[in-house]
């Protein structure tokens, strides 16, 4: 299903030696009012149509942890006490990963954070989708912001990998969204569906596959979204859906919001009927705030 490793790893490769940013780059300050529209030309023909899915939250840890604040962090999550009718799932650095899936109750799943775009074989520091099969991962998290920003991973690249670790029976938590320049220039709906297309025209099964709204400019700077923002564009892509891939695949599709996301705001966003559950940063190291955001479906309940 996805193209030869070789050919795209190496142009991947060759425009990751040629990036602007390093790891270092500092998130640009983001100013107090943002524009709460995208695109009024399209937001007019924008249907809201809420996911029928089970509520979903989602824990990335990034490259965060020693095994001793790991463990302490598992032993929290695993004496919460967490809403039943919500998928769990955290992401720990690959080095942990065994670590916590030998120690973490089974409420909860465990993601990558990345994948190899193919089998593997000689792509030093690579993890391929059949080594997290052989270990027990269910999920990857691909096209986060910070792989396509700062390790210079493409659309197509990212469309790709995602088709591979489908192809291997790894579930795919597909990460989207825009710049602060792109919003302000009023266009985010453009950015986010171009990187839905690449998504769309490498998948052909999305039973497996969940949305993650991200934000650029709302990842780790503690700016969120507003709930209306969020609201605005996960309706967006779930119209896109509809048109592009089938009503069926929209109504299915979770489409959850990452972007600063805490115990103080997430009641709030969960309301929205097109917020399907959320992507979480830093409140995921925190296990009483992390559980407080999965148990912000209550929220989702009253307001349906």
């Amino acid at each position: 299903m996805a193209a030869a490793p070789s050919s795209l790893a190496s142009s991947h490769l060759s425009r990751v030696a040629d990036l602007r940013r390093a790891a270092a780059v500092a998130i640009p300050a983001v100013p107090q009012q943002l524009r709460i529209g995208c695109s009024r030309r399209r937001a007019q023909r924008v249907v809201a149509m809420a996911g029928s899915g089970k509520f979903f939250v989602g824990g990335n840890w990034k490259c965060n942890g020693t095994k001793d604040s790991i463990s302490k962090l598992v032993s929290e999550l695993n004496a919460a006490t967490l809403e039943t009718d919500v998928d769990v799932v955290v992401a720990p650095p690959f080095i942990y990963i065994d670590q916590v899936k030998n120690s973490l109750t089974g409420r909860i799943e465990v993601s990558a954070q990345n994948v190899w775009i193919g089998k593997g074989g000689a792509y030093t520091g690579e993890i391929s989708a059949e080594q997290l099969v052989d270990i027990g991962v269910q999920w990857v998290i691909l096209g986060h912001s910070e792989r396509r920003h700062i390790i210079g991973e493409d659309d197509e690249f990212i469309g790709k990998k995602a088709a591979y670790a489908l192809s291997q029976n790894v579930k795919l938590i597909a990460c989207i969204g825009e710049l602060l320049e792109e919003r302000e220039a009023g266009k985010t709906f453009d950015v986010c569906f171009k990187q839905m297309k690449a998504f769309a025209d490498s998948i052909s099964n999305w039973a497996d596959v969940v949305i993650a709204y991200e934000p650029v400019w709302a990842i780790g700077t503690g700016q969120v979204a507003t709930p209306e923002q969020a609201q605005e564009v996960h309706a967006a892509v779930r119209d896109w859906l509809k048109t592009n891939v089938s009503p069926e695949v929209a109504s299915s599709t979770r489409i959850i919001y990452g972007g600063s996301v805490n115990a103080a705001n997430c009641a709030e966003l969960a309301k929205k009927e097109d917020i399907d559950g959320f992507l979480v940063g830093g409140a995921s190291l925190k296990a009483p705030d992390f559980a407080t955001i999965v148990n912000s479906v209550t929220a989702k309940k009253v307001a349906a």
